[in-house]
């Protein structure tokens, strides 16, 4: 009886992991969790985080010791020991420094430090939207390979039973041995669009399973969703969205805020840094114990940094045209792809289901003519030839229909 249980568990186990389907926001979803290229990026924000934490801390201190005698020396004043017995004959100098930096120079690599975090932010996110628009168009040509294989099946299905028909007739000599060899010819191209079909999948599922690492991942699992307009989805102003949303534009403008800083810390390296001192010397003068303060800075004679400020002035020029470039490239992206969905939009809507449903009843009439020879044999395959163009090329335009819509979300940097 222990047995029979554990039996019907492990069923019930397999029947629901057999069971499970996934929808595209289920992909989504483990692709967020366990997708190891996003995780590996990540940790560029942490080191941008650590790189800003140590550009904050001051310079150390410099602690050097100096005109040590190891040795005694004779015909001196006399000294008190150091310690002990010991430091009589010993003349020792001990001197202290510290950098201190001028102008703000600290605080402004600082905010550099964060501008450059703020690309990490940007790669990440780029990243992130990048892989989904392809896991995303990999789903929708699931979609579509799904479906064609499945159309593909019939028509095999449909010429296998034929073939079986005609080699039996062919045999009798009831109907002509050349027929037979058509229907063959034909049925042997079927397969192998069937083989080719078959890699593709294999190839774009292995895509999918990547993405989501998740190896199990199986055709059969997968939910689609009946196609649907997406064009009324999208905003009526692209362009204002592209430009507050978009991941180039964002990484442009912080580019020209990182050179605008650049130039900035140049500017302040103009002003010399100061250098503390504090020093002690013991029997190295004529006091016995000196203790003494200093300051020391560099004079700006010869180099006042004119080539390194000239060259920050450049560089905001170069991110000023190249993010006006990038601008205008994005605009005329977003009219191609917007003009481009609408058109695809257009020609998918001569495609109703009532359309394609009549189609496939005209294959089951036209078998039935050739059965009462009302059509012949080479009519009838045209005619299933152009019945399977026909449905390929708007599955093949409902692919490239949702791809584009995805890219468009993709250069918009939003989801509509």
């Amino acid at each position: 009886m222990k047995t029979f249980y554990l039996s019907a568990i492990a069923v019930c186990m397999v029947s629901t992991l057999q069971a499970q389907s996934y929808t595209i926001q289920d992909l989504e979803t483990q692709f967020l969790q366990k997708n190891y290229l996003l995780i590996a990026n990540k940790f560029n924000i942490d080191k941008a985080d650590a790189e800003i934490v140590q550009e904050k801390l001051w310079n150390n201190p410099t602690l050097s010791i100096s005109e040590v005698n190891l040795w005694k020396t004779y015909q001196i004043e006399e000294q008190p020991y150091l310690f002990g017995k010991y430091g009589k004959n010993q003349q020792i100098s001990v001197e202290l420094e510290q950098l201190i930096e001028t102008a703000g120079k600290r605080k402004k690599r600082v905010a550099i430090k964060q501008l450059e975090k703020n690309n990490a932010l940007f790669d990440y996110e780029e990243l992130l939207r990048e892989l989904k628009k392809e896991l995303r168009q990999s789903f929708y040509s699931l979609s579509r390979i799904n479906q064609e294989e499945n159309q593909l099946q019939n028509m095999l299905n449909l010429f296998t039973q034929m073939s079986n028909q005609y080699e039996r007739q062919s045999n009798l000599q009831n109907v002509p041995k050349a027929d037979f060899y058509r229907i063959q010819t034909e049925l042997l191209g079927l397969q192998k669009e069937a083989v080719l079909l078959e890699n593709e999948k294999m190839e774009v599922l292995s895509k999918l399973q990547l993405l989501t690492q998740n190896s199990d991942l199986k055709i059969d699992q997968l939910q689609f969703l009946t196609s649907k307009k997406l064009h009324n989805q999208l905003p009526f102003d692209l362009k204002n969205s592209a430009k507050n949303q978009n991941i180039g534009l964002k990484r442009q403008e912080n580019e020209l805020n990182l050179a605008k800083n650049q130039l900035i810390l140049e500017k302040a390296q103009r002003t010399p840094d100061l250098t503390f001192q504090l020093n002690y010397d013991r029997g190295g003068n004529i006091m016995r114990d000196f203790f003494g303060v200093g300051v020391s800075v560099d004079l700006p004679v010869f180099n006042t940094n004119k080539g390194n400020i000239k060259a920050a002035q450049i560089s905001i020029e170069q991110q000023l045209t190249n993010q006006n470039a990038y601008q205008l490239e994005l605009n005329q992206s977003i009219d191609r792809l917007q003009n481009q969905l609408k058109k695809l939009e257009e020609g998918l809507t001569f495609w109703s289901s009532e359309k394609k449903e009549e189609q496939l009843l005209m294959v089951d009439n036209y078998k039935k003519h050739l059965q009462n020879k009302q059509v012949t044999l080479i009519e009838f395959i045209d005619f299933t030839q152009a019945y399977r163009e026909a449905q390929q090329a708007y599955l093949e335009l409902q692919e490239t229909y949702e791809h584009t819509y995805e890219e468009l979300q993709y250069i918009v940097g939003k989801d509509f």
